[in-house]
């Protein structure tokens, strides 16, 4: 994935420059953390990245492939197939039990019923929530909604896993759970993205790390 001079404004009254052109090249089965304050431009730069928002200017390009002219539904294609996503807030749907949480992404690929229902169950054995598969998400914990919404997203086997605050919502002892998770998924050769505000987070894994600061990226110091 390349970023060349990739920018991101938002127009209104007073427009905001989210993210300023950025360069930026992330490897195949690379670990990457990406420090900054609430408002710096994280989850900007992470949206544009997983081709949930169009950037105002600039080329990126997936492996080769220019993402400017691609319509809505090629986006939507590429996105599904290539990108999982952990947010902060945890986007479970409150009528669906866990598992059926975790198998939306796979209907959406069109796998099989059955296939569907293997795929989630391991992935949630991964994540230590196997015993909450028949629960629905009023019933589960901060901690559970997000090893839930990982268990979904690593259902999908996807090449780059994109996290927006992973641990934002967690106690300390289950984000350090999933730090070392994200570090298994990347070991397997899954490139994983982590944006957060949490420096000491950061400084306990081994990976290339930048600050984002009011929409810039700057090597961390």
């Amino acid at each position: 994935m390349r970023f060349e001079d990739v920018y991101r404004t938002y127009e209104g009254a007073a427009p905001v420059s989210a993210l300023r052109p950025t360069t930026l090249e992330i490897s195949e089965g690379e670990l990457l953390g990406i420090v900054g304050r609430s408002g710096s431009g994280k989850s900007t730069l992470l949206n544009v990245l997983g081709l949930l928002d169009t950037p105002t200017g600039g080329s990126y390009r997936i492996h080769g492939i220019d993402t400017s002219p691609l319509s809505e539904i090629e986006r939507t294609s590429l996105r599904s197939w290539y990108f999982g996503f952990v947010f902060q807030q945890f986007h479970l749907l409150s009528d669906r039990t866990v598992t059926e949480n975790v198998e939306l992404g796979l209907l959406y690929r069109g796998v099989s019923r059955r296939d569907r229902r293997l795929r989630a169950l391991e992935a949630l054995d991964r994540v230590d929530m196997l015993h909450r598969q028949n629960a629905f998400p009023e019933t589960l914990s901060g901690g559970e909604k997000q090893r839930a919404a990982i268990a979904r997203a690593i259902s999908q086997s996807p090449q780059v896993l994109l996290c927006d605050e992973p641990t934002g919502n967690v106690d300390p002892n289950l984000g350090q759970r999933l730090l070392r998770l994200f570090i298994e998924l990347n070991k397997s050769g899954t490139s994983v993205v982590i944006a957060t505000h949490d420096i000491a987070l950061m400084d306990e894994f081994d990976a290339r790390r930048l600050v984002l600061h009011e929409g810039r990226l700057h090597v961390y110091e």
